[in-house]
C-alpha cells in the first residue's frame, strides 16, 4: 500500500481544524494557532507533520546546498564589483577623449561601449539565474531523497500521510516529527554528496 498526500485530505484537514475554531465562537476571542501538547499516549495520531524549510536548513544536506549557494552567491557578488569597476573606469576614459575625437567617431565609440555594457549584464543576470536554480534543483533533490525516509518514519508511527506543517491551520504538538525527521536524514544519508538522480527518486516503503 502507498501512502500520499491528497488535497482532499489537506481539505479534510482543513475543515476539521476550521469546525474547531467556529465551535468556540461564542468566546469572542482570537484562538491562537499554535501547537497544543497533550499527554502522552492520549492521542494516537493519524496525520504527522514537517516543517519542510526547517528540515532542509537544518539538516546536513540542506546546509552542504545551502553553503555552496552562499559561496557562488558571494563569487558572483564580488565578480559583479570588479566588472563595474572596469566598465567605470572604460567610461570615464572614453568621457576624457571626448573633446578630441569627431563626433561621429565619439558616437561610434559610445554606442559600442553601450553594447559591450548590454551584453556583460546579460551574461551576468544569465549567471544569477543559473545560481537560483541551482539552489531549486538542489532542494528538489533533497525532497526525493528524503521520501522514501520519511515514509519510513510515517510507517513507524502508524501515521497514514505526513503534512507540511505550515498547510495546517491547527495541530497537537505531538504530531509534529521534525526533529526526528531531521536525524534520521542525517543518519540514512549525511549531506547528500554521494546521491546521483538515481538514487533519489525511491518509493515510498509499502506497509
Amino acid at each position: 500500500m502507498r501512502f500520499r498526500v491528497t488535497s482532499s485530505v489537506s481539505r479534510l484537514l482543513a475543515g476539521l481544524a476550521f469546525a474547531l475554531l467556529s465551535g468556540g465562537a461564542t468566546a469572542q476571542q482570537a484562538v491562537d494557532p499554535t501547537l497544543f501538547e497533550v499527554p502522552a499516549g492520549q492521542v494516537a495520531p493519524t496525520f504527522l507533520t514537517v516543517d519542510i524549510d526547517q528540515m532542509f536548513t537544518q539538516s546536513q544536506f540542506g546546509q552542504r546546498i545551502g553553503q555552496s549557494y552562499t559561496h557562488g552567491r558571494e563569487e558572483l557578488a564580488t565578480e559583479n564589483g570588479r566588472i563595474a569597476q572596469a566598465l567605470r573606469e572604460e567610461e570615464l576614459a572614453l568621457a576624457a577623449q571626448r573633446s578630441e575625437m569627431d563626433v561621429a567617431v565619439f558616437r561610434e565609440e559610445a554606442l559600442a561601449f553601450d553594447e559591450k555594457a548590454q551584453a556583460i549584464r546579460r551574461a551576468q543576470d544569465a549567471k544569477e539565474r543559473a545560481l537560483e536554480e541551482t539552489l531549486s534543483l538542489g532542494r528538489d533533490q533533497f525532497l526525493s531523497a528524503t521520501r522514501p525516509i520519511l515514509g519510513e518514519l510515517m510507517v513507524e508511527r502508524g501515521a497514514v500521510a505526513i503534512l507540511d506543517r505550515r498547510s495546517v491551520l491547527l495541530s497537537l504538538g505531538s504530531i509534529d516529527v521534525t526533529d526526528a525527521a531531521i536525524a534520521r536524514i542525517d543518519a540514512t544519508i549525511g549531506d547528500g554528496s554521494q546521491l546521483t538522480p538515481d538514487t533519489t527518486t525511491e518509493d515510498i516503503p509499502e506497509n
